[in-house]
């Protein structure tokens, strides 16, 4: 794992805002963790409202049965689902009936501006899905890999109280390291790093200024 400053990060539409020292760590060839890139997360946190709004967090169920401590929404044209029939994703929520709500604007440039950051061009995600940690709440070790288009990466931002963020190898049982994730920050990963475990281990007691005790993630993918 490397680290070093990144004099010339783009900010694209974010860069009014008071991000504080931006720098880019490399985690493995084609994974890197663009420290400070969301910025304070104004742009971001009003959409979370409104799309949670339609779309309210829920737990969802594992197919064993496990429920899970990670609240969980989606918006885009897909949101990834689980329930005792397996993960999938479908293009309508189960809860209401109706398509999941439009991913916001903002959310999609930022996606596609930090994946053409860490190397990754022209990435235009159709699904969002949206987490949200309470302090307890974790996040195994798993691939994403419930996508049918491997080549396009994962997009992951990091908005309220910080979490411990496992990047892992393409096997379960290979070791993985440790990264501390604060408010802006955002992972990418994708090509020889797109099927790497990785996981969120369980969220320390912290008040966010904004956000109170609360951490919002926002994972962006390509599905179809």
């Amino acid at each position: 794992m490397t680290r070093h400053k990144q004099d010339g990060l783009t900010m694209n539409l974010f860069d009014s805002l008071d991000a504080g020292e931006l720098w880019q760590e490399a985690l493995c060839p084609g994974a890197a963790v663009l420290h400070g890139y969301a910025g304070d997360g104004r742009l971001l946190l009003p959409a979370v409202h409104d799309v949670t709004t339609l779309a309210p967090f829920r737990q969802m169920v594992t197919p064993s049965g496990f429920r899970m401590s990670v609240a969980m929404s989606n918006c885009g044209s897909f949101g990834w689902l689980s329930d005792k029939s397996g993960y999938r994703y479908g293009s309508t929520d189960p809860l209401s009936g109706r398509a999941w709500p439009r991913m916001p604007d903002s959310f999609a440039r930022l996606a596609s501006a930090a994946a053409a950051q860490a190397g990754f061009d022209g990435f235009e995600p159709d699904a969002c899905l949206i987490n949200r940690y309470e302090p307890g709440a974790r996040l195994s070790l798993h691939q994403d890999k419930d996508e049918r288009d491997f080549s396009q990466p994962i997009v992951s931002v990091s908005l309220g109280i910080p979490a411990v963020f496992l990047f892992g190898g393409l096997s379960r049982t290979d070791p993985a390291i440790r990264v501390l994730l604060t408010h802006g920050d955002v992972v990418v990963w994708g090509g020889p790093a797109r099927l790497r475990y990785h996981g969120v281990m369980p969220v320390k007691e912290h008040n966010h200024p904004i956000m109170g005790r609360c951490r919002i993630n926002l994972t962006f993918r390509k599905v179809m």
